[in-house]
């Protein structure tokens, strides 16, 4: 249990700084971009995301071994919090992700390893619910974002949709519940 309080304040303080992202792109790109609109879907990142309400943490090993923050707009939360689903239109569920890395100076308080926190952040990705505009993949719109430039990757954009499509029906496409 402290463990995971450990890692909640630092995902929370993590979160309430400033974020600088690597930048990442794919050889298959969509060309015309400004670097604001995510590729196949057009969404933006929203103004003030960052000063969203907490929704969960998660942590990814394997490939991406990294940390998520996951914040939701005010649609999102209440959906979230009064277990609404299908999520309504307007849902907007943003997901930080840093490296996950073992913090040598809180290893070095403890005396062993056991503390691990948010490393150089990674990408911002997000999901916007609109159920017309984005019927064709369950009502959800997918982007990610490095240094706050969309990724003009279609191969990126377009995995986002066939990995969520593999959650239950009865999960509205969002992997993330609540953290009470």
């Amino acid at each position: 249990m402290t463990r995971k309080l450990i890692v909640l304040t630092l995902i929370s303080t993590s979160l309430s700084g400033s974020i600088h992202l690597s930048t990442a792109a794919d050889e298959s790109t969509a060309s015309g971009s400004d670097g604001r609109a995510s590729p196949v879907f057009g969404v933006t990142l929203p103004a003030g995301y960052r000063d969203w309400q907490f929704i969960s943490v998660a942590h990814e090993a394997g490939n991406n071994n990294d940390i998520r923050g996951i914040l939701g707009n005010d649609i999102a939360m209440k959906a979230i919090k009064e277990g609404t689903l299908p999520f309504p239109d307007g849902s907007i569920i943003v997901r930080l992700a840093y490296e996950y890395v073992s913090s040598d100076r809180n290893n070095a308080i403890f005396g062993r390893e056991q503390s691990f926190v948010a490393g150089a952040p990674t990408n911002v990705q997000l999901e916007v619910k609109d159920s017309k505009r984005y019927a064709s993949t369950g009502g959800w719109g997918y982007g990610q974002f490095e240094n706050g430039r969309a990724n003009p990757s279609l191969k990126i954009i377009n995995s986002c949709f066939a990995c969520h499509a593999k959650l239950p029906a009865s999960a509205d496409l969002v992997f993330t519940t609540y953290s009470r």
